[in-house]
Formats: C-alpha cells, structure tokens, sequence
C-alpha cells in the first residue's frame, strides 16, 4: 500500500474527516480568545480517536496567536516538572515580571535555581500570571496532550491554572484520555468515533484494491469509526484477504488491537531498525542526539533509520515522534526484559551527567540487572533535587528505586524509611505503609525506630484527621526521647494538638487528658524554645488546670516575636493564636493572627493558608468588622476549589452566627457536621455549636441556644468548649429560667476570667453575673462590664453587654435609660451588620418607647457577581491588583478585568471612590 511522501501532515488531514462539528466548536474557542476572553477546554476520547488532530487544527486556525505546547510521556511522569518545563520554557522571558515570591517558586520549580521546595500552588499561580503576561502582546495558546501521562506536579498545576483563567487572552486546550477528578468541571470536547459514512470515507481513501463489502462494513463497525484503527488496521491484511471477505479483525479491545498493529509492523523490520525503534521508545526526551549517541553505542548505524521511518512509526528529525503514543507503548512493552535493560544502559551512559543527571540516574536504574549501590546512590541525589524543586512523587519514586536497588540491610532500612517519609508528604499513603514495612524488616536502630512510628501515626492522623493519631504520636514521642529529645518534644506538642484536634472524637487513651499527662514527661529543654513553652503550658492546662498553665503559656505568647526561622514558626503560630484567645487576650491574638497571615503568604505557604485566615477571621468577627472577615472567607474559599481540599467552612459558619442568619446557618451546619464526624474533628462540633447557640440567642431561641450550647461544652476536657461557648450556655439558660445550669456555667467561666484578669474576661464574667443579678447589684456590673470591654478591640462583646444592660432597664421600667442603652446597641449592631442582633435591640427600644433610626446603606454590592464583589471588597481596603491575584488565585490581568466592569457598574473611575460607594460593614 503506497502513502503520500508527506505521511505526517496526511494523516493529520485524514483523521479530520467527518470532524465538521468539532472543528466548528474550536473555531468559536479562537474566537473567543480572540476577544480578550480566556478559555480552557478538555478534549477527551478513546486512543486513537483524533484528539491530537484537533489540537493540531487549533494550532494552524491560531493565525496571529503565539503557541506552546505540552505533551505527557508515560516513561516521565516520575520526573517532576518536566512537562510544564515544555509549556513554560519559550515563555520564560518575562519570568522577571512576576512577583518575587512567585517567580522564585516557579524558577526552583522547572530547576532554574536552586531552592526549598517551593509550595504548589504558588507555582500554580506563578504559571497563571507568566501565562498572563506572555498574553499582553498577542493571544496565547496552549495545546497540552497525552495529560494523562504528565507527570503528577505538572498535571496539577495545569488544571489549577485551568480552573483559574478568566480574561487573559490565553486559550488552554487539554487532550486526554478520560476526565480526571482534578479536571471535572470544566469545559469538555467528548471526541468520539466517526459517523458510519465518514468512518467508510476514511477508510476508502487508504484502500488500494478492492475489498469485500462485509469486510468493509465490519471494519468501520469494529472499529467505531475510531480514526487511528481505520488508517492502521488495513494494513495488516492482504489484498486477497480484503476482497475474498476472510480478513475480519479479531476480538479484543481497540487500544490493544491497534498497539498490536504497531508491534507487528514493527515485528518486519530487520534487527538494527527494531533496535532504533526500542531507543527511541525508551527516551522520553525526544532528544534525536541522544537516540542517536545511544544507538551509536550499541552498534547501530544510521541506515537503520530508513525502514523505521518508511514504516509510519517514527518521525527522526530535530525531534523525535512517535506516530501515536501507542506505537512508543507497544515496541516498548513487546521488548524483553534484557532488551530493555541495554538500552536503557546506553542511554544512560549516553546523557550527559551534568546537564540531565536526573534522566542518567533513571535510564541506569532501569538498566540494573540487580542490586547496584551506584546507581542508588544517585538516585538518592535525585530525589534530594525533586524534592527541591517541590517534586514529591518524583523525589518519592526515585527513593523507593533506590531503596529496592540496596543490598545492604542496613542501608535498606534507611532509604526505605526515607522513601516512607517522602511517599507520606507526597500523599501516597498505601505507597507509605508498603515502605514502612519494608524498612521494619530490617534492623532498625532506636532513632529508626522512632521514626518509624512517627511515620506511622502521621500517616493515621492524614487519614483519619485525629481519631487515632494521638497515641500513635505518643508512642514515637517515646521512642524519640533518648535518641532525639528536641524531635520528642516536638512530637508530643503535636500529640497534644492532634487530640485537642480530635476533641470528642478521640480514641481511648488519645484523649487530651491521657496526653497531657504523657506529654508532661517530655525530655526537659535546655533552653526552651516557644514550642517548648507551648508544650509545657498546654500539658499543665490539661495536668493542673487553668491557672497553672497561665504563667507558662504567657511566657510563650511574649516570646513569639523573637522567633525568627519562619518555616518551624508556621508549624505551631496556629496554636499559639489559639493560646492568645484561651488566655483572653485580644491584642496578642491580633499580634499574632495578622503575623501568621503575613508569614503564611511571605513564604507562599499556601497550604497553611486556611488555618492562618481562620484565626484572623474571627477576631474580625469580634471586632464587628464582617466585610473584611468575608473577605477572607472568599479566599478560603479559593484555596478550596483550587486544592480540591475538603476544609471545614469556619469561617462561613462564623459569619452565618454573626449576621443572624438562620438559613445560611442550616445550610453552613448541614454541610459541615458530617464532614467533621467523618473526619474524627471533634473541634469543629464545638465550633458548630456554639455559633448555633450565638445565633439562637441574637434570634431570642432561647430554648434551641441552650441546647446547642450544652452540645458545645459537653465534652469537658476540650479547652475550646470552655471559651465562648460557656457565655451563650449563661444567657440562654437564664432566658429560660434554667437558674441551675446557668449557675454552674457561671462558675466555671468565673475561674478562667478570675485567673486570666484581661478586660475581656472580666468584661464578659461581669455580663453573666449581672444576668444573673435581678437586684441592683445587677446594675453595677452591667457598667463594669461595658467599661472592661470598651478598653477591647471586641465591639461585638461591648455591644451586646449595652444591650442586655438596656433589657435590665427596661424590665426595671427605667425607659430613659433603657433607650439610652439600647440606642448604642442599636446603632453598633447595625454599623457592624449583625442582622439578628439589630432587629432584637430595634424591638427591645420600641417596647422601651423608642424607635430605631433608619441606617441608609451605602453598599451597592447588589449590582456586583459573586467574584466582582470580591475584588471590589479588597480593592476597596487598599489591595493592589498583583495582591488581591495573589489571594484569589487569579492573573492580575483578570483583577482589571473586573475592576473596570465593578467601575462601570457602579458609576465611579477609582479605588478612592470606591470607599464611598462601598463603605465597609463593620470596618474601622
């Protein structure tokens, strides 16, 4: 059978036949990019189906647009970065115009310097914005195929900036096999097989005789109109075959028939050709030198090279191409096993060490007939280099080589354990147990060991967040004590956290009790650290209560600011804001809520994120200033759908008690309590709770606040159930006349308030007493109380002690005074935005005699999207555009994309008016 000399470009023609719709949909994706939009779209199908024939027509249908591609290799996916170094690379010229933070990552990322592994999604967002900028002069587009076999921190970032792209001008077309769940939701292309009279079309103009028509039928039904089946598939038959009607195709899935086809074609060729063809389908690289070196050194001469390319497998240019990746997949599996270790041998020995040692390192490892302690010992080095470059799988897969290349037990075990470790931050978690057993068949010292469990109870505690970590942290904790007494301590401060994490949930023996007192035996410090006050205070928290731990904790909050590494500081800044708030001091839990989200963002420690605008979100909450702490919940949010995560909506579920709103709370709550019970957070049961029981009391459910309180302080060694929750458990019981549970929560939150002594205890131990004061004592520690708190940053608290002060007096029939109170409440509630609240004091003061003041909203957010309102929000309280891209995982270009649509929305030209027309809720 005879084919035009230019076999590539007809093929591509031919495997467009019948494709009119399809080519139809990619000319509106031009179009729109065209336009100054952006798009991504999933084109995805069977093997064979004509997806890399659509990405070429987008490719010649892109006049006027700049293209990079992007192809995955099956035998890459183990080297980090590597196909979004081909995206990447012809755009690395305006890498400089990035965010330092942001170019840095990207630039340790794809191996351009060197680095602590850069956070993943800052790499994300450092490929969005040099996509972006590379689109300022001309449309960019960029075809990506084969995805599945990208490498998995490619692959990741590419579907983050997918879901990212907005107005950019950046066409984002990705080719593969199925839908992947980091891809689902975005726009598809299903490709799928050819109409029957297209498919007989295409199959007519590859025929040279004539053929049987049962043969001709049953070849266009077999295939399903499969485009790559149609042009190969013929091949294999005679021409008598094809017009005597005895050629019908054999059973068997398409993909592997058509692989087969290759292998057989393959199979022909004398044995220096099939040996090229091995070569090259063993390099990934595409490097033609290299083939070339490779199969010098085996003996191979470049006339080889003639019946290989007259085949249709291969392409030998400056690249070298396969005709489809199943060509490369079916020569390299039909191959023996020693065939494939010579050649990989000689490319080996063929890259250069310099300037790929990491392909060296692999095509070596490959080559091992056996235990090789060189090529594990450069396995090793290469994972030190992924892991550097944020590669975690790759890093992970070059240990777990090296570690099965290792004679020697005793290095086994380190390397396995090492690889355990790496597997477990890479998140592969069967990979990680696997390992963990391997190292423990081996002799294991003690630090080994200890390390050994350590491995194990993190892995419990990411699996299962809590529920069995706790005493599996314990028992490395241990271990640890002799052979690593900071390490030991380190791990009992996480022991606590993970049971104070578990609350309610935790297993026997992993309750904060039972680690507290473990913990209360940590090797001593010689020179304590703020982690190690964080320990010792906490375990005399749980070891000798409240009081006890006071000194200690306080200590700890004191030295925070002379801490200085910022990655071991991020590891525990969490608990220590959680301290500040247990301790009742609001201007430390400032302090180190906004030096948390600082730090979190200055190092591009995104996965940190959450926890860091938690903490921060809801002392904005106390302070009455939602719209910032809405604000943070947009970016919460973003973290989310572009991790994928399945984090806890806290913040939502704050702002949900605090505006009053009864059906965002069902909806928040609904969504929230079966993920955490599943989980094994017990925390965020307390947490959901006591926001139910803030807003029964501002809705004056009295009866439903009480319950949802107790629920919230039922589990008595949880330090969280005994801050906010106790004051909502003392209004609500005394609401409804429950005189014995008010009583008793008084008590314990008098304890707390009395040892801490900060005007936000006192202040709020005052309120409660007066709540339970019906004489004229009542009237002095209502006053106390307002004066304690107006020395806060907590408007909410002060607010609400004038409001419930302003009830005393009514009830007392002092309507003068009562108004006075009550119109102080009001006019706070209604400036900060708490709904419920409002609309109580506003009922109070009229059964008081008075009436309520009309506010005149000055917000305008009605006329805004979703997303517009965010970017107005931050753009509003100073943020400039790379800033607020950064927070929302968005381009900058994006950011001004919108900001000119909110101007024009809302009739102004700058941020400055901005103010006016959006006047912060709450703000200060």
């Amino acid at each position: 059978m005879r084919l035009p000399a230019d076999l590539s470009r007809w093929r591509r023609a031919a495997e467009l036949v019948g494709r009119r719709a399809e080519c139809s949909f990619l000319d509106q994706l031009i179009a729109t990019v065209r336009s100054g939009d952006s798009e991504a779209l999933v084109v995805h199908g069977e093997p064979g189906v004509g997806k890399t024939a659509l990405l070429e027509y987008l490719a010649v249908q892109a006049l006027g647009y700049r293209v990079v591609r992007c192809n995955g290799v099956q035998s890459e996916m183990e080297l980090p970065f590597a196909g979004l170094h081909q995206l990447c690379a012809p755009l690395l010229d305006r890498l400089s115009d990035l965010p330092a933070p942001q170019a840095a990552a990207l630039r340790t990322a794809l191996g351009l310097a060197s680095g602590s592994a850069p956070d993943r999604f800052l790499v994300g967002l450092a490929t969005l914005g040099l996509l972006s900028m590379s689109a300022q002069d001309q449309p960019l587009l960029c075809l990506v195929d084969d995805y599945q076999w990208l490498d998995g921190a490619s692959a990741q970032v590419i579907a983050f900036v997918a879901r990212r792209l907005d107005a950019e001008s950046v066409g984002l077309v990705v080719a593969t096999r199925s839908v992947t769940q980091e891809l689902e939701g975005l726009p598809e292309l299903m490709v799928r097989g050819l109409a029957v009279a297209d498919a007989g079309a295409l199959l007519d103009s590859v025929l040279t005789g004539p053929v049987d028509s049962t043969v001709r039928d049953q070849l266009v039904a077999e295939t399903r109109g499969n485009p790559l089946a149609l042009l190969e598939l013929p091949r294999e038959f005679t021409a008598a075959q094809l017009a005597g009607g005895f050629g019908l195709p054999g059973a068997g899935p398409l993909s592997g028939r058509i692989e087969e086809s290759f292998v057989r074609r393959a199979a022909a060729l004398d044995e220096s050709a099939r040996q090229l063809l091995l070569v090259a389908a063993a390099d990934p690289s595409g490097d033609s030198a290299l083939v070339w070196r490779a199969a010098t050194a085996l003996g191979i001469d470049s006339a080889a090279a003639t019946p290989a390319v007259e085949t249709g497998l291969l392409e030998l240019g400056a690249r070298v191409r396969f005709r489809h990746p199943l060509a490369r997949s079916g020569i390299y599996r039909s191959a023996t096993l020693q065939q494939r270790q010579q050649v990989h041998h000689a490319l080996g020995e063929a890259t250069d060490p310099n300037l790929d040692p990491d392909r060296r390192a692999w095509h070596r490892a490959q080559a091992a007939t056996g235990p090789d302690e060189h090529v594990a010992t450069e396995l090793e080095l290469s994972a030190g280099r992924a892991r550097a470059r944020g590669g975690l799988p790759a890093a992970a897969a070059f240990l777990l080589r090296a570690a099965t290349l290792t004679v020697d037990p005793g290095l086994r075990t380190v390397r396995a354990l090492a690889a355990a470790e790496t597997h477990l931050q890479a998140g592969s978690y069967t990979a990680a147990n696997d390992l963990l057993t391997m190292a423990e068949a081996g002799p294991l010292t003690d630090l080994q060991r200890a390390r050994t469990d350590l491995v194990r109870a993190q892995l419990a505690f990411v699996t299962n967040r809590g529920k069995d970590a706790p005493p599996l942290l314990l028992r490395a904790a241990e271990h640890l004590r002799s052979a690593d007494p900071q390490l030991s301590r380190t791990t009992y401060l996480d022991a606590l956290s993970a049971a104070i994490f578990a609350g309610r949930f935790a297993v026997p023996g992993g309750d904060v009790i039972t680690v507290g007192q473990r913990a209360a035996t940590a090797p001593p410090s010689s020179a304590p650290r703020v982690p190690d006050l964080l320990l010792d205070g906490t375990a005399a928290r749980f070891n000798h209560g409240y009081t006890a731990s006071l000194a200690t904790l306080r200590t700890a909050l004191r030295e925070v600011d002379a801490h200085k590494p910022a990655e071991e500081e991020l590891r525990w800044l969490w608990l220590a804001c959680t301290t500040a708030l247990r301790v009742w001091d609001d201007e430390r839990w400032d302090v180190l809520s906004v030096r948390h989200l600082d730090l979190a963002r200055q190092v591009g420690a995104l996965s940190e994120l959450p926890l860091a605008l938690t903490s921060r979100a809801y002392l904005l909450l106390f302070e009455g200033r939602l719209d910032a702490a809405e604000a943070m919940a947009d970016e919460e949010q973003a973290i989310k759908e572009s991790a994928g995560t399945a984090l806890a909506p806290y913040i939502a579920l704050g702002l949900a008690a605090f505006r009053g709103s009864a059906d965002r709370m069902s909806e928040v709550y609904g969504a929230m309590v079966p993920g955490v019970t599943q989980r094994g957070e017990g925390v965020g049961i307390t947490f959901a709770e006591w926001a139910r029981a803030l807003l029964f009391n501002s809705l004056r459910r009295y009866d439903e606040a009480l319950c949802a309180a107790r629920r919230a302080v039922e589990y008595l060694p949880d330090a969280g159930s005994l801050i906010w929750a106790l004051v909502e458990l003392v209004e609500a019981a005394v609401r409804t006349e429950n005189q014995d549970a008010a009583v008793d929560a008084y008590e314990r939150f008098a304890e707390m308030a009395a040892a801490s002594g900060t005007d936000w205890a006192l202040g709020l131990q005052a309120r409660c007493q007066a709540l339970l004061n019906h004489d004229v004592a009542a009237e002095e520690l209502y006053r106390e109380s307002i004066e304690r708190l107006g020395r806060t940053r907590l408007r909410v608290d002060l607010a609400r002690a004038h409001l419930l002060y302003g009830e005393w007096l009514r009830r007392e029939r002092r309507h003068n005074q009562a108004r006075e109170q009550l119109r102080t409440a009001h006019t706070l509630f209604e400036t900060m935005g708490l709904t419920a609240f409002t609309e109580r004091t506003a009922r109070e003061l009229r059964a008081a005699g008075g009436a309520a003041r009309k506010r005149v909203d000055a917000g305008r957010y009605d006329d805004l999207t979703a997303q517009e309102a965010q970017i107005a929000r931050m753009a509003r309280d100073g943020l400039s555009n790379p800033e607020i891209a950064g927070r929302l995982f968005i381009s900058p270009h994006t950011v001004q994309y919108h900001l000119r649509k909110v101007y024009t929305k809302l009739g102004v030209s700058s941020r400055k008016q901005l103010e006016v027309v959006l006047r912060p809720v709450g703000g200060t």
